[in-house]
């Protein structure tokens, strides 16, 4: 390795270590003043406390909308991943009719603008006489992820050799059967993988939620809220939490992914 490289690859890593500090420095300030106080606007590490998780735990507002958001998010992936499974099993073992206008169909909501795609439901449930309400939430959410979910189940169904089903087939397995037993799990980190990334999208989702949210609201609805009155620090300890979460998450998603890959012919 000569010189040059060397001071390339350094530099290289200086740029990446100074860009992950700007990136996560607000999200670590966030998480100290979840244990730590202020004083004279910096941290007093001698006032460790759980004080505020304790609060948290007392807050029925923010734990009702977090509430919201995970039962919102569930409800969305799993439809959304029935949705595309059928659909893209059926593009791989049908006759495949009209796969590029299906496709189009599911792919427009998610390259759409947030906003149009908001504005676009709230008519349509308007005009059939369907009110606001965590339903019509599920909905649009399931709407949005869909491209996700079909797109990462069509990538993985693409590489499955189709003698695999023929073979079933012809040893004598029905079409539900083979795909219980041979499709399906191999199909099954691109599910998980596809499942992780639609919640954390369904779950961080405002904007068609702004336009769909009835009485009861979502996480993402309640935090914006309370931008008008200020936070409180109960919201350190939310974030905290969500971003560990969310961490744990990621680490499984890319753990799947990777052995999606190290699986791919």
């Amino acid at each position: 390795m000569t010189r040059l490289e060397r001071l390339t690859i350094g530099l290289l890593w200086i740029i990446g270590g100074l860009t992950f500090a700007i990136l996560y420095a607000p999200a670590l300030i966030v998480i100290l003043l979840s244990f730590f106080g202020l004083k004279n606007h910096q941290i007093d590490w001698s006032t460790f406390s759980l004080e505020w998780y304790g609060r948290l735990a007392d807050n029925s507002q923010l734990l009702s909308a977090l509430y919201n958001s995970i039962v919102v998010g569930i409800c969305a992936v799993v439809s959304a991943t029935i949705i595309s499974l059928a659909l893209a099993y059926y593009m791989k073992t049908g006759v495949r009719r009209g796969r590029a206008y299906v496709e189009f169909i599911i792919f427009l909501p998610f390259v759409l603008p947030a906003i149009i795609t908001g504005i676009s439901l709230l008519v349509a449930f308007r005009e059939i006489g369907l009110e606001r309400s965590l339903i019509t939430v599920t909905i649009g959410h399931i709407v949005l992820i869909l491209a996700v979910v079909y797109r990462m189940v069509t990538i993985r169904l693409d590489t499955l050799e189709n003698s695999q089903i023929e073979a079933s087939l012809d040893l004598g397995a029905n079409g539900l059967e083979t795909f219980l037993y041979v499709v399906l799990p191999q199909l099954r980190s691109a599910l998980l993988t596809s499942s992780l990334l639609a919640f954390a999208l369904s779950f961080d989702e405002t904007l068609v939620t702004f336009f769909l949210v009835g009485g009861e609201t979502t996480l993402p609805m309640r935090l914006w809220a309370m931008m008008r009155t200020g936070f409180t620090p109960e919201i350190n300890a939310l974030v905290s939490i969500v971003l560990c979460v969310t961490l744990l998450f990621a680490a499984l998603g890319a753990m799947s992914l990777r052995e999606s890959i190290e699986r791919k012919p």
